[in-house]
């Protein structure tokens, strides 16, 4: 294992937040020539950090700190009446773990998601170049999801394993199929995936609370997130206003 004290940081150049208008962004990144194995990359994990392709990765923002990571708890998790619903409509759906999703069924699809949903982003236009780079590079962590309404492909996720818990690294699905809540569908099966395998955590990336694409976040409850570098319990008081409450000692 890798020592943390050890690890060599990298930051780049301030540059445009892709999810705060008129915000500039540094991210602070793991050496990528440096081997990260599954506990060492579970200990950054908690320490707020996420994996894109073959980075290991946080917000180092110099004036601002919107980005706060985020994850479940999965032993608490109870599903709302909407969660159920999808849940349920979904039960037709197969869902089969595949070695890697080079083919070009699974590039389609993620093209289709991109151009449907996200084309104020960064990943748009998608490139295979791009997907390559961004979802295909498994780490020995990595596992790889496909949703199936029989034969034809409608989402697939990616996920790594860590020792406290599942992150949900990226998930891309047919936007056609809306009534599904597909994104969703797929959260709630990872946490019971998680649930199954007796891991506490489902992390979910960072949570912003003025970006709208973040909100859907905190539909997964009890949420924690990282504040000063302590996971706390989310809450949403009456009014909207967003509060934390006391640190969590068991992360």
């Amino acid at each position: 294992m890798t020592e943390l004290s050890k690890l060599k940081l990298y930051a780049t150049h301030p540059h445009p937040c892709s999810y705060l208008p008129g915000e500039q962004a540094t991210t602070l990144f793991i050496d990528p020539d440096t081997h990260v194995d599954q506990q060492t990359y579970s200990d950054l994990a908690d320490l707020g950090f996420r994996r894109s392709g073959g980075h290991i990765y946080r917000p180092h923002c110099a004036n601002c700190q919107a980005c706060q990571a985020a994850r479940v708890q999965v032993q608490h998790f109870k599903a709302k009446r909407r969660q159920r619903k999808i849940w349920n409509r979904n039960q037709d759906l197969s869902v089969k773990e595949v070695e890697n999703i080079d083919g070009e069924e699974y590039f389609v699809l993620y093209q289709r998601y991109i151009e449907q949903r996200h084309q104020d982003g960064d990943m748009y236009p998608a490139s295979r170049e791009q997907y390559q780079s961004f979802l295909t590079k498994e780490w020995q962590s990595t596992r790889f999801f496909c949703f199936r309404h029989d034969d034809k492909l409608l989402a697939v996720a990616v996920v790594d394993e860590l020792s406290r818990g599942l992150a949900a690294v990226y998930t891309f699905f047919d936007s056609d199929y809306e009534r599904r809540s597909l994104g969703s569908y797929a959260i709630l099966w990872q946490l019971e995936m998680a649930r199954q395998l007796r891991l506490p955590y489902l992390y979910l990336g960072y949570w912003i609370r003025n970006c709208r694409k973040m909100t859907y976040k905190t539909d997964y409850q009890p949420l924690e997130i990282l504040v000063n570098n302590r996971w706390r319990l989310w809450q949403d008081n009456s009014g909207g206003a967003v509060s934390v409450m006391s640190p969590q000692t068991n992360g």
